[in-house]
């Protein structure tokens, strides 16, 4: 049934176009505007009384705008000469327009200025058309120009967009993928210390080899803190095995020249055949052809095959194996970055951060393991680990505060609600040293157990954060499902901060979100001063980052 006709709100219609020229005066004696027909009409309002001037800014001028308005006033006043302004005008029925504004001054015989002529001239179509274009030029400017993300150490394909490539080459064929693990090979004491930065030089010098030895159309990554991912696409088994036996021969061949040292590497190869119609995708392939070039090494060969995926069942049961190891030989350790509070400066908190004790490098960080580990769902007894850990160093630094971070599974898994509630009570940790931490790109397996088991800690006076906040596709849901009391706002929009005036805007309104929520906010990635004092200006309550200090092993972070 159609609504009474009293009640239908019908556009009112626009008034037709005056070629009459548009202006208004202002007289200070009197305090009086009076408009043209044609100014009124472009405002959609009909001939009426004359309005006096403090009524026009809240009436007529865009709200945006007032400050220009008033400055091109005040300005022709006190320089008793001509101005011009662009600002946008208000319709009567709500809408707006851009007008370019001559203002001219009318003068008394004595010089004086009694009052203002404008003429206004709508140049909507060239302002619309020019913030058009600063649209498109902020755009270009903060999206990236593409996914492909190079590892800066390294300049080849990161993991994950390596992976991405497997899966494009999958669909379009055939092909094999294979992963070299390279080393230095054992030269002396003077290579005991070989660290990250050198050994990501070896790999970068490695890459570099396989360029120029490599079929055409294979592609290169990073796919490990040592470990090298070539994709073989479109290529014949036969020919990918030989294809890997000349990579990881020249490899073993090559004499390698650093900035302060030259070496020999060992190399061990992983192969892996796929089909379009296979099972296994990137992420499973990659972990295959891991789990061969360690059979490599660990039969002392060069290089392993494997014509045929691993069964996702015997794929599960050997990670797991390989992270009970890890466990069992301590191949896991504990790092601690500290936390500053702004409002008191001081380091009132502490994240502990997970790492691999890898046999080459020393600590790496966990992100590769901790990858696997979730799609094969055997990341809950890493997150259990260090849980128990975090427990044992809480009860050793009753006035410390901990921030643990959690995988998505783990969160979902009922089994964690009760560890931890066993774990406080079994180490006599008051609650509110912790503070649990869930990554918002996490995959939650479990929405209602995650939310018990949020409840439940904070039920026992633990408390909750949100970590990568703005990183992912779920950030203002979490807000609403878990009661989070900590936000840490992605290092992506911090670390250039200061020559960013798209991320100020985007971090000043993730504070007052937070702020509107009762949540605490913390800026990850703080590098310098600078950045350090724009966050106190939008509101940030923590930061953390090499300015406030480097993680270090638990043991010397809380030695003074």
């Amino acid at each position: 049934m159609a609504a009474p006709e009293e009640h239908q709100r019908v556009p009112a219609p626009r008034a037709p176009i005056d070629d009459r020229p548009a202006w208004f005066s202002y007289t200070a004696s009197g305090d009086r505007i009076v408009w043209s027909p044609a100014l009124r009409a472009m405002l959609g309002h009909p001939p009426a009384q004359d309005e006096v001037s403090r009524k026009v800014l809240a009436r007529y001028v865009h709200r945006d705008d007032h400050a220009a308005a008033l400055a091109a006033i005040t300005k022709l006043w006190a320089t008793r000469a001509q101005v011009r302004t662009t600002i946008r005008l208000m319709r009567d029925d709500g809408g707006w327009f851009d007008v370019d504004c001559r203002l001219d001054p009318m003068k008394s015989p004595d010089g004086t200025v009694r009052g203002i002529r404008g003429t206004v001239t709508d140049v909507s179509a060239r302002e619309r058309a020019r913030r058009e274009m600063d649209r498109l030029v902020r755009r270009g400017e903060t999206v990236r120009a593409s996914l492909i993300e190079p590892d800066p150490a390294t300049g080849l394909l990161t993991r994950a967009r390596f992976a991405d490539e497997i899966d494009r080459a999958q669909r379009r064929g055939g092909g094999a993928v294979l992963v070299i693990r390279v080393q230095p090979a054992p030269a002396g004491p003077d290579l005991d210390d070989l660290r990250l930065e050198r050994n990501a030089d070896l790999l970068h010098r490695a890459a570099r080899v396989l360029e120029g030895v490599m079929q055409q159309g294979a592609l290169l990554g990073r796919v490990g803190p040592n470990e090298i991912g070539i994709l073989l696409p479109g290529t014949s088994w036969p020919m990918a095995r030989r294809e890997a036996d000349l990579l990881v021969e020249a490899l073993r061949a090559q004499t390698f020249v650093l900035p302060d040292t030259w070496l020999r590497a060992r190399a061990w190869g992983g192969l892996v055949r796929f089909t379009p119609d296979g099972d296994a995708g990137s992420h499973e392939l990659l972990i295959d052809a891991e789990h061969a070039w360690r059979q490599s090494r660990d039969g002392d060969g060069s290089l392993t095959l494997v014509a045929h995926p691993v069964p996702a069942r015997d794929r599960q049961g050997s990670y797991r194996s390989r992270v009970a190891d890890a466990l069992d030989t301590d191949r896991f350790t504990l790092y601690a970055q500290p936390i500053l509070e702004l409002q008191t400066n001081e380091v009132t908190r502490h994240e502990l951060l997970l790492r691999v004790l890898d046999e080459a490098d020393g600590p790496q960080s966990p992100i590769q393991v901790l990858d696997i580990a979730e799609r094969l769902d055997a990341v809950f007894d890493i997150d259990l680990w260090v849980v128990e850990r975090a427990m044992q160093l809480a009860a050793d630094q009753p006035g410390a505060c901990l921030q643990i971070n959690l995988s998505g599974r783990s969160v979902g898994d009922p089994r964690l609600t009760d560890e931890v509630e066993r774990l406080i009570e079994q180490y006599r940790v008051k609650p509110e040293q912790l503070t649990f931490e869930i990554t918002e790109t996490a995959l939650i397996g479990n929405l209602s157990e995650a939310r018990r088991f949020a409840d439940r800690v904070r039920d026992l006076g633990c408390e909750l954060a949100l970590d990568d906040f703005g990183s992912g596709y779920a950030s203002f849901r979490y807000l609403r499902i878990f009661p989070i009391d900590l936000v840490k706002i992605d290092g992506e929009y911090v670390v250039d901060l200061v020559n960013s005036p798209q991320d100020q805007v985007l971090v000043r309104a993730l504070v007052q979100v937070c702020q509107a929520y009762g949540i605490h906010t913390v800026a990850e990635f703080v590098q310098d001063e600078p950045t350090l004092r724009l966050l106190r200006e939008l509101g940030v309550d923590y930061v953390q980052g090499y300015l406030i200090g480097r993680p270090a092993p638990v043991v010397h972070a809380f030695s003074g």
